[in-house]
Parts: structure tokens; sequence; C-alpha cells
């Protein structure tokens, strides 16, 4: 038949959307050890205070953390060791112009399984000032208070 087409999150990068706008998503392979592909399954995986750069034409993404397997020995890579992403020349190339503009950063957003195949689900952003994030926090409040609300007049 074929793969599975289910996709199953493995991480999802919340402090990504606190503080850039995210203009452009791109789907990313990644290359992985064995025993990380295995530790993933488990769901020990964390992209929180990674960040990814573009070193010769190839895209590298650092600081993501996934934790050693257990049964793995010998055979587990170093946890925060730098990974490579695979992407299309065309879509390197693409974001590499874009990030070249001023303001613009390259951000993993989400890790997940795409039938058998891990995925890093990348965005092209851009940061927020203060007063942009203080403006999402209000608008998360009222919407928050809306549905508390409307929660009360209907019981």
């Amino acid at each position: 038949m074929g793969k599975e087409s289910g996709i199953r999150l493995i991480a999802n990068n919340k402090k990504a959307y606190h503080d850039y706008f995210i203009e452009d998503t791109y789907e990313a392979g990644i290359e992985l050890a064995g025993t990380e592909v295995k530790s993933m399954r488990m769901g020990k995986c964390s992209i929180k205070e990674s960040f990814i750069q573009i070193d010769r034409g190839e895209v590298f993404v650092y600081g993501m953390h996934i934790s050693p397997y257990e049964k793995g020995n010998i055979f587990n890579k170093d946890p925060l060791r730098t990974r490579k992403l695979l992407l299309h020349q065309y879509e390197i190339r693409k974001i590499a112009g874009k990030i070249a503009e001023k303001g613009y950063t390259l951000v993993p957003l989400k890790v997940y399984f795409k039938g058998s195949l891990v995925k890093v689900e990348v965005g092209i952003a851009k940061g927020k000032k203060l007063y942009d994030k203080r403006q999402d926090i209000a608008k998360k409040d009222q919407k928050r208070e809306a549905e508390r609300e409307f929660k009360v007049k209907n019981l």
C-alpha cells in the first residue's frame, strides 16, 4: 500500500509565535541518526531554544535537543549536536535572499512525523517589538474574557 499519511506532532515552538511575525513557512526533512529517531518516536525532542542558519548553501539547525535513547548505549549522539535540514536548492536560495533583508530570521516552528519521516516546519520570521507582544496578550485576554462571559450566560 505505501506509507501512512498521518501527521503526528512531536514538538511545537510556541515561543516563536510569541516573539516573531511568521511570514512564510517551509517543510524540511532532517538528517538524524537511528537512535535519535527512536527517541523522537517517544516524544523526547525540544526546539524551544533552537535556531537555524544557512552555511555555504546548506541549512543547519542549532540547539535542537533530542534526548538520548535509553537503549541506545554507544550509538547515542550528542543531544545538542548540529543537524542538517534537507531542503531543495531553490528553496534555500529563496530563503537566503529573504533573510538577507534586515530584521528577518529563520526559526523552527514544529517537529512532526509525516508518515514514517521526521519533518521540521521552518518559518521566515520578523521580530516583534515589545508593544506588538502587548497587543497580542491584550487580544488573548479579551478573547478569554468573551469566552468566559459566553460560558456564564449559557449556564
